[in-house]
């Protein structure tokens, strides 16, 4: 996340108060849903009168770290944020501590209980009146205060963090999937959508902002209803170039949607397809619905209607009951499909979900070094895909201008931002972000793309 997250290198400063306007910090973890929670409550709080604080160990009234709890590594990572928050506060860097987001949500005694310099644990449910809590911690009181979710708007003005050419754009929340491994519809609760005139309305704001992409959010993007209507009208909007769809759910992408994503040629010819797993056991163990037979038709339908398109996946490695012969499944499935990029994760159980005391669990040490063995093949297949590469002309969106390089950096269709790689191209100058030239590949580094603008053309 580009905001308040790491510590600078630059001289602490107690905090100065400022009773009428507290100048507020944030520490913002997590998913891009969580990204557009913590918009919105900036957005409050600035429309409340208070200052937003760029830099917490330069001083702030309160500090909100907004948390993600999903899995274990994420948790560990808000955990270890809270606490150095605390200490920031015990150093008297910060008056404030308040916690929001995924964690807070799951774990609300353990955080009021245990970490006693919190001042607010606050459920999702009470971001919408984030301003009012800020008040009440710096006049002196403790908060614990969980809304239902209900109360959470999925609307609303935000104070974007992310650069001014592209933004989230958050259709749904909530998942009613009910994956066995997953704790998301416990902490966020069942699908909820968005109004469609709502999403247009930001998203025409967005634009007049200077978006040229959209990415589009939710625990289930397909699962909103309307998607193909949706995405159609979205594609109306004049200054918006490209339109990203991400967190697909593969027994929910109906022909009709397909079909909207090869016509419309600002739906950039992409998707992120979380499958999880291949074999048929393990996915009916996981809760999934669909067979491996039913994935495998989605992917060829896809390819064949999309030629080009690039799919992200991620996949589970020892969950509970994959036997060698599952795993050789999943890895012979990897080989198979060469996916543009897959993300493979060890089976991390969590409390409150069905596959938490499965039988036959994994052996965490088998489970880890299973997905370093996906990882490393998936790797060889990324950077194959990256040598056929050499060559082509592609369509890429400037992100900045590399000064000491004399290069830009920018995105292809194939790379979702913050998530994906880059393509470092040379040519004319004086472009933009969100600028749009065909660049020729000529060479790969890394997780890059190497190439000079072809025919100097601009979009």
């Amino acid at each position: 996340m580009p905001i308040f997250k790491k510590k600078k290198e630059a001289q602490q400063r107690g905090s100065v108060s400022d009773a009428k306007n507290p100048s507020v910090a944030f520490v913002c973890l997590g998913c891009p849903k969580n990204q557009v929670n913590a918009e919105r409550m900036m957005a409050e709080l600035l429309a409340a009168g208070m200052k937003l604080q760029e830099n917490v160990f330069h001083g702030a009234d309160a500090v909100i770290v907004n948390t993600c709890g999903f899995v274990d590594d994420a948790k560990k990572e808000a955990i270890e944020s809270i606490l150095e928050m605390a200490q920031l506060k015990k150093d008297g860097i910060v008056r404030k501590v308040l916690v929001t987001g995924c964690l807070s949500q799951r774990y609300q005694d353990e955080i009021k209980n245990e970490i006693p310099e919190v001042d607010a644990v606050l459920g999702l449910g009470a971001n919408d009146d984030i301003a009012r809590h800020v008040r009440t911690v710096l006049a002196g009181s403790q908060v614990a205060e969980y809304p239902a979710l209900s109360c959470l708007s999925l609307g609303g003005t935000r104070k974007l963090i992310s650069p001014d050419h592209w933004a989230y754009l958050q259709i749904a929340d909530g998942c009613s999937n009910c994956c066995a491994y997953c704790a998301i519809p416990g902490i966020r609760g069942p699908f909820r959508s968005r109004a469609m005139a709502d999403i247009l309305a930001e998203a025409e704001l967005l634009a007049l902002q200077g978006a040229r992409e959209l990415v589009l959010i939710a625990q289930d993007v397909t699962a909103y209803p309307g998607l193909p209507e949706l995405l159609k009208t979205l594609c109306l909007i004049e200054n918006i170039r490209w339109i990203r769809l991400l967190y697909c759910y593969p027994d929910e992408i109906s022909d009709e949607l397909i079909e909207v994503m090869a016509n419309e040629s600002k739906i950039v010819k992409y998707m992120d397809l979380p499958l999880q797993h291949i074999d048929d056991r393990i996915l009916k163990a996981m809760g999934r619905r669909g067979t491996s037979a039913d994935i495998r038709n989605i992917l060829a339908k896809l390819r064949k209607t999309i030629p080009g398109i690039a799919i992200r996946t991620t996949f589970i490695a020892g969950f509970p009951g994959e036997d060698e012969q599952a795993f050789e499944a999943l890895s012979a499935f990897i080989e198979e499909q060469r996916f543009t990029r897959a993300g493979v994760f060890a089976f991390s159980p969590q409390e409150g979900t069905p596959a938490y005391d499965l039988p036959n669990q994994v052996d965490p040490e088998i489970a880890q070094k299973r997905a370093e063995i996906l990882t490393q093949q998936q790797a060889i297949i990324a950077a194959q895909l990256q040598q056929e590469a050499i060559g082509r002309v592609l369509e890429v969106m400037v992100e900045q201008y590399e000064m000491y390089t004399d290069s830009y950096l920018g995105r292809s269709t194939a790379d979702a931002p913050e998530i994906d790689g880059f393509v470092v191209f040379t040519g004319k100058q004086n472009l933009q972000a969100g600028d749009i030239v065909r660049v020729k590949i000529l060479n790969t580094k890394e997780d890059a793309l190497l190439g000079q603008i072809h025919d100097g053309e601009n979009g």
